[in-house]
């Protein structure tokens, strides 16, 4: 084949995919999802604060919701021998 016939086999291949493309759009209009790609679904729990869930015995004020990683005061404290459960918050209170 010759360049030119190349080319212009090129040029009718991207007209019939705009094409199809544009039936596509307006078939996801139709259903309600065009554009899906512009939205992003945003995370309900993303930023929410959590209750905490350890406490430090030395320094009261220094908790721990048990996400991420472990507070430097409660891995010394485990590294010496104590347990997890020995820094729970009792709820009852």
């Amino acid at each position: 084949m010759s360049v030119e016939v190349l080319l212009e086999m090129r040029d009718d291949i991207g007209k019939i995919l705009s094409d199809k493309a544009g039936q596509l759009q307006s078939q996801l209009a139709a259903l309600g999802l065009g554009n899906g790609g512009d939205k992003r679904r945003i995370s309900k729990v993303k930023g929410r604060k959590v209750a905490p869930k350890y406490r430090n015995p030395k320094n009261r004020s220094e908790t721990w919701a048990g996400r991420g990683a472990m507070p430097r005061w409660m891995a010394a404290e485990i590294k010496a021998g104590k347990k997890r459960e020995s820094f729970l918050i009792d709820k009852g209170k």
